[in-house]
């Protein structure tokens, strides 16, 4: 697979670092329950289709990017700088 960098441009995916789902997390109140903690650490929507996703170009300018691509297909539709986007709370 090859990301478009928009500061560096077309890479394979091997200088980028994946980091999970590009969605802002809701962080549970201090004392919510062992469940409510257990659920914010381990539990992620895991869709076939279009996701968002962030990805770190380690080796190459240390960009943070937000990646919208099919994870069925692994087709890549955009990648954005993550400091230009605005995410969606889960």
């Amino acid at each position: 697979m090859r990301i478009q960098c928009p500061l560096c441009g077309e890479r394979d995916m091997r200088e980028f670092y994946y980091q999970g789902a590009a969605v802002a997390l809701s962080r549970p109140a201090p004392d919510a329950g062992a469940d409510a903690w257990n659920d914010y650490v381990h539990d992620r929507e895991n869709p076939a289709g279009e996701t968002q996703d962030l990805w770190h170009h380690t080796s190459g300018c240390s960009a943070w990017l937000v990646v919208t691509r099919s994870t069925l297909t692994h087709e890549i539709f955009k990648t954005e700088l993550a400091s230009n986007v605005k995410r969606a709370k889960a």
